[in-house]
């Protein structure tokens, strides 16, 4: 069997948790046998195939964008290429350009969508988006969402429930880079083994304004690890309210990411807003054991990081509540550790990438049998 992803983005051009999908489940699929190509947009000059964890990876030059919406005119012919070879086109949505991709080169093979997310910051575009997006998701054989929290409380999916199942996002902790204890060592001489730790782009949704607010008052060591557009304006925020237990580290190498979340005492993810759907890095701190605190915003967050259980969800946008569930988990180690061990269980039970993989490889199995049964 060959399936083709395709998605405006993609390792190695960019790491974040949509291209984190694609990685895993490709590289587990070809342990499976299944052929797997990537198609996905890019800025560099240079748009040649590439080799990746056993499987390709085809980039079409990047030409516009609008919106947070790649364009780009030479993808049409690069799509057309590989879907003729492909069993199964795997689609990861949002990304309005696709559905155009898709309806120009007139597929007629099996398709699944993956439903990452609904549409949140662009809802003025997205009156003009509807009818395409509706008729995209009409079109598609089935589609995926990636939790049954995000299911139920997203208008969109609703629309689709007939042709919806929930395939939970899975981690493959043996992909992660091997730690040395000279690396270890290293950050538990900066920040030693009791301190918050956040992973992530630095983006509007993420919450972290919140948590600059939540972190006035108390001395915890909050180690946040990512960038991106409101970077500068979060270090404003920091100096202007005199926070010295706030360290910021940009990015950082794979190596130190996992000795980060080896060392640290728990997770804090404080996203406010839907465009959160998921948490890739919310899932990480579950891998390694961490008890977490995220908000309750009706995504997968808390599909993760179930309340009182493996951690503490808290209401959104609220600085107060932040700090007291940090001051809680802080103060209450033998809890702390409870919900970290609960959290790692967890994992092992709904989270692995093994678990993900096999769920697609059959879903794609029974794509494939009932189209060419019609």
């Amino acid at each position: 069997m060959r399936v083709l992803h395709f998605y405006k983005t993609s390792f190695p051009d960019t790491v974040g948790g949509i291209e984190q999908v694609i990685n895993q489940i490709a590289r587990g699929a070809n342990k499976l046998g299944v052929q797997t190509d990537v198609l996905s947009l890019t800025p560099s000059r240079v748009t040649s195939t590439i080799e990746l964890n056993g499987y390709l990876v085809h980039r079409a030059r990047l030409h516009l964008q609008v919106a947070s919406t790649g364009f780009s005119a030479s993808v049409f012919s690069r799509f057309s290429e590989l879907a003729k070879k492909a069993d199964v086109i795997h689609y990861h949505f949002p990304w309005p350009f696709m559905d155009v991709v898709h309806f120009a080169s007139r597929v007629r093979k099996p398709t699944v969508v993956t439903y990452h997310s609904d549409i949140i910051r662009q809802k003025y575009l997205l009156k003009f988006y509807r009818p395409l997006q509706n008729k995209f998701l009409s079109s598609v054989d089935h589609i995926v969402a990636t939790s049954p929290n995000y299911l139920s409380s997203s208008d969109v999916l609703k629309k689709f429930s007939d042709k919806v199942s929930v395939i939970p996002i899975g981690l493959d902790k043996t992909s992660y880079t091997q730690l040395s204890l000279d690396c270890l060592n290293f950050w538990k001489k900066q920040f030693g083994s009791k301190f918050f730790l956040f992973v992530g782009l630095l983006r509007y949704y993420k919450g972290l304004h919140i948590l600059m607010e939540a972190a006035q008052g108390i001395d915890y060591p909050i180690v946040i690890v990512g960038a991106g557009p409101i970077e500068r304006e979060l270090k404003a925020q920091a100096a202007q309210l005199g926070l010295r237990n706030i360290h910021f580290l940009g990015h950082v190498s794979d190596e130190d990411k996992v000795a980060l979340l080896t060392l640290c005492y728990g997770i804090v993810f404080p996203s406010h807003l839907r465009s959160e759907a998921f948490g890739i890095s919310l899932l990480e701190g579950a891998m390694y054991g961490k008890p977490m605190i995220s908000s309750e915003i009706g995504t997968g967050t808390t599909f993760i990081n179930v309340g009182d259980e493996t951690g503490l969800a808290i209401s959104p946008s609220d600085p107060v509540a932040l700090r007291q569930a940090m001051r809680y988990l802080w103060e209450h180690p033998e809890q702390a550790a409870a919900m970290g061990k609960r959290a790692e269980q967890r994992y092992l039970k709904y989270f692995t990438a093994d678990t993900m993989v096999k769920s697609y490889v059959d879903l794609y199995g029974e794509l494939v049998k009932n189209h060419y049964s019609r």
